[in-house]
């Protein structure tokens, strides 16, 4: 295993900056909320580890990319922020998430009310789910995992027309796998910064996936023409655990962070570290680190508390919503699932600790 260390001083300069605009800005922040973001350099920091790299394969060493710090995003003249008629973030279900219409919808209300949470300040809203055929997409059998995939490119052009006026984003979630091209095995998520729109599956965080007894095989016989829709009548979606929910909370928020302008995180270990594999997106956190949450503090005005406390009632609540979350659209059975939240208990411990950090 190797660890990615930075000294205190690049670590001090990657979080304020030497801009005297920046640091100013720093300066004004809160002086509990400084207290906390200052623990990135801090030699008693024990709330923000280093990254750990475990393989060859592990994404920093098989994609090399320049690191982002806050100046480099707050400079950045194609990043795109919330502006007082474009606050909320559409979520856009393609497909079924469960075997039944109820835990579909479950599932989609718990993803909703943690990305209101994630970006506190901003509203989140569902669109009506809708089946694979509304959105004309290419489709196909993988021929290694013999599983249905759905074109990402083709939902994004689908999503950037559904966009709604009021929108930051619009985002597209699928328990069916996605392939970009032809010549591409899968991708976890695609999206387009400029459009404000992404495509996000969660089919392979499914516990059996990997499995040969996997049940959402294609059955060669069945394969039809890539204008046969039905093919997807009652496909497989896995069981909803209480870690396929966090696998998926994950990914919607790391995606989403990238479309506020957040770069892959080289910094400390933070939610928005790139991942090449399940086992690598696993070690990843939940929450970000002190530099990529000043950029996203930075993007939409929040107050570091409010919005640890907001995650926090969104563990607690064993309701789907957190209050003040609405649906769009009633749905036809109103019953409550419980939300399958022990994945996280150790997360609302972490946030607990930040919380003294910020309030003593």
């Amino acid at each position: 295993m190797q660890t990615v260390r930075h000294s205190e001083q690049t670590l001090k300069t990657a979080l304020i900056s030497k801009n005297p605009t920046l640091v100013s800005q720093y300066e004004k922040l809160d002086a509990g909320e400084r207290r906390l973001l200052n623990k990135a350099f801090k030699a008693d920091n024990d709330l923000f580890g280093p990254i750990t790299l475990h393989s060859e394969s592990d994404w920093i060493i098989s994609h090399p990319e320049a690191p982002q710090d806050f100046e480099q995003f707050f400079s950045d003249p194609y990043r795109k922020a919330p502006s007082p008629e474009k606050r909320s973030i559409y979520i856009q279900c393609i497909g079924s998430l469960g075997n039944t219409r109820i835990i579909s919808d479950e599932y989609i209300k718990w993803l909703k009310g943690y990305c209101e949470a994630f970006f506190y300040g901003l509203t989140v809203k569902l669109l009506e789910p809708v089946p694979v055929s509304v959105t004309r997409c290419s489709f196909r059998v993988n021929d290694n995992t013999q599983n249905l995939q759905i074109h990402a490119g083709d939902i994004l052009r689908f999503l950037k027309k559904k966009k709604p006026g009021d929108a930051f984003c619009i985002v597209g979630i699928t328990m069916i796998d996605l392939y970009p091209r032809d010549s591409w095995n899968f991708v976890f998520g695609q999206a387009s910064l400029t459009d404000g729109v992404g495509i996000f599956s969660f089919a392979r965080y499914g516990s059996d996936f990997y499995s040969s007894r996997f049940e959402g095989k294609v059955n060669k016989l069945r394969r039809v023409s890539s204008s046969d829709y039905s093919v997807f009548e009652n496909y497989y979606t896995p069981e909803v655990t209480s870690v396929l929910l966090l696998r998926s909370c994950k990914t919607l928020t790391h995606e989403i962070g990238h479309i506020f302008g957040l770069r892959h995180c080289q910094w400390l270990a933070c939610l928005m570290q790139g991942s090449n594999h399940l086992e690598e997106a696993d070690r990843r956190p939940l929450n970000l680190c002190p530099i990529c949450l000043r950029k996203l503090q930075c993007a939409i005005g929040f107050n570091i508390i409010e919005r640890y406390q907001a995650l926090v009632r969104w563990i607690d609540d064993e309701s789907a919503d957190t209050p003040g979350v609405s649906m769009e659209h009633s749905c036809e059975d109103n019953v409550n699932l419980p939300k399958p939240v022990e994945a996280f208990k150790e997360w609302k411990e972490w946030i607990i600790k930040c919380l003294a950090v910020v309030q003593k």
